[in-house]
């Protein structure tokens, strides 16, 4: 059984695949430097230890310091060395950015699963902390694409940054006309996002000078995909760890 890890800035998820397939999914929600997050972790990695036969440990991550806090606490519980997506397993997509070191590697390696299991040329939105647009080319490269603050980031800041806006709680609203100022933030957040992701689809094509499948993935997916009205090929919420998948098969 093989453990992937997506560490992002928000959340760090857990993937348990058998036989190049998910059979499992966790997640615990990221605060770096929290107490209680840490011990959220150690606790899981005990009691997974007794339900998975682990023989390999691999992570994709965004978040330097917690990359190191947890591949620490891996060989202290499971007794493994956690393989490094980017330092240890390379992903075989070309990278046509300028300077290739700045993508993410979970945006490679999402448009590197992209490619493999839908097909190019195709455009991935993935809706987390950050929502990023990534083009893969019809021959397969890595071309780049665009980032913009997500829908629980821009709420909060909304929140933090204004005198008389309210916290919101993220839910989908029922009318495009908000009656209520948390029903028009939250129209805001999805009528209006959806819009956006519906225009970045159409300026990635013109520039890409083709039709693009587009591949939904991130947390905020499976909501998002009904404020569009762009054709969506694929929501797959377990897009990073089909690709870790494939790496390791």
């Amino acid at each position: 059984m093989i453990c992937a890890i997506d560490i992002g800035n928000s959340t760090i998820g857990f993937a348990f695949l058998k036989d190049g397939k998910i059979s499992h999914m966790a997640k615990i929600e990221n605060e770096p430097g929290s107490e209680l997050v840490r011990v959220k972790l150690s606790n899981f990695l005990e009691s997974s230890i007794s339900r998975y036969s682990i023989t390999q440990v691999v992570i994709c991550s965004v978040v330097p310091d917690v990359l190191k806090d947890l591949s620490r606490k891996i060989r202290k519980a499971w007794r493994q060395k956690a393989l490094v997506i980017g330092r240890d397993i390379k992903i075989p997509i070309e990278n046509k950015y300028h300077r290739p070191r700045q993508v993410g590697k979970d945006r490679l390696l999402c448009a590197f699963a992209a490619r493999e299991l839908y097909g190019a040329p195709a455009v991935v939105i993935d809706l987390g902390t950050a929502i990023t647009f990534d083009g893969i080319s019809s021959s397969g490269e890595y071309l780049g694409g665009a980032i913009i603050p997500g829908l629980r980031l821009s709420a909060e800041a909304l929140f933090e940054k204004t005198a008389l806006l309210p916290r919101v709680y993220i839910a989908e609203p029922q009318r495009a006309i908000g009656r209520s100022t948390e029903e028009s933030i939250q129209s805001g957040l999805f009528n209006g996002y959806g819009s956006l992701c519906d225009g970045m689809v159409i300026r990635l094509a013109e520039e890409m000078k083709c039709d693009p499948k587009v591949v939904m993935t991130g947390g905020d997916a499976l909501m998002m995909k009904r404020f569009m009205k762009h054709r969506v090929a694929a929501v797959d919420e377990g897009l990073i760890f089909k690709g870790i998948a494939l790496l390791t098969a």
